[in-house]
């Protein structure tokens, strides 16, 4: 979020519990992305902050925590002393959530990773709810890099990797025909916390439609050896397809995540390292 927001953005947070009977005295800034994710105390809830412009997206992520916490998923809950929903206030949208005080260790084996993961899809296969299918964000991915003005300091040859890479990648994984559900879509160690209930995912507004391989992709490489149905072909190239995407993102020229460029540059260089080792059907024709 722009810094000139943020301050905004808190008092739009700490108004919004006010008003519905929470004790907000104070507010700590946890987390600043594209949202802002906030702890207000000492009523000790999570609210997460967007611009009024992602109202969407921050609706289809209480219509999934909804749904999701009618089942065994390892979620994080929506806060239960209001309404589940979205709070339009001064310009934001904000979202009531439970917060959740780590615990260590803070390491995660990869068999208790792939344990929490597997529960979470076993969960989404019983949730009924529509969701975009994971190609629409490779889609907004081949934007961006098909738009110069969006990307403007990415260089020629790293346009055309990642072109041909997220096209390739893209066709190649949807004709091998792998069974597809509903899928976090980011479930990488970041939306992955350690607490008193358990290793708990949050961050639901990515979720879609796709092959599990696609969720599992975003974990550590030894995570999938404790995923025991996973195909590992299409695994490698949803591997390569989600460090394609998550490289892009960092060339956005809105990207606000902190070293997003430098990580940008790692990422191109995995790319090329990992299509060396693995060339998918029809890559770079």
């Amino acid at each position: 979020m722009k810094a000139s927001d943020r301050a905004h953005a808190v008092a739009a947070g700490m108004s919004t519990g006010a008003a519905l009977d929470l004790r907000v005295d104070d507010a700590v800034v946890l987390h600043d992305s594209n949202r802002l994710a906030v702890r207000l105390l000492p009523c000790d809830v999570l609210a997460r902050i967007a611009p009024v412009a992602h109202q969407a997206g921050a609706a289809f992520e209480v219509e999934v925590a909804r749904r999701l916490a009618e089942t065994d998923s390892p979620i994080a809950e929506l806060e239960p002393r209001t309404e589940p929903r979205v709070y339009v206030r001064d310009g934001f949208a904000v979202t009531l959530w439970t917060y959740y005080e780590s615990v260590w260790p803070g390491d995660i084996a990869p068999s208790e990773y792939a344990q929490a993961l597997e529960r979470l899809h076993a969960g989404m296969r019983q949730t009924n709810v529509t969701a975009p299918h994971f190609t629409d964000r490779v889609q907004e991915a081949q934007s961006l890099v098909g738009t110069r003005a969006h990307t403007p300091e990415l260089a020629d040859t790293d346009r055309k990797l990642l072109s041909e890479t997220l096209r390739s990648l893209r066709r190649s994984i949807g004709e091998r025909g792998a069974e597809e559900q509903l899928l976090h879509g980011e479930p990488y160690p970041g939306n992955l916390l350690r607490t008193k209930k358990g290793l708990l995912f949050v961050d639901l507004e990515t979720c879609c439609r796709g092959p599990v391989e696609f969720d599992i992709a975003h974990a550590p490489e030894e995570v999938s050896v404790h995923y025991p149905t996973a195909n590992q072909d299409v695994l490698r190239e949803c591997r390569i397809l989600m460090l394609a995407m998550i490289a892009t993102w960092r060339w956005d020229r809105d990207d606000q995540l902190p070293n997003g460029r430098q990580l940008g540059k790692e990422w191109l260089s995995e790319i090329r390292a990992s299509l060396d080792h693995y060339r998918p059907k029809n890559a770079h024709r």
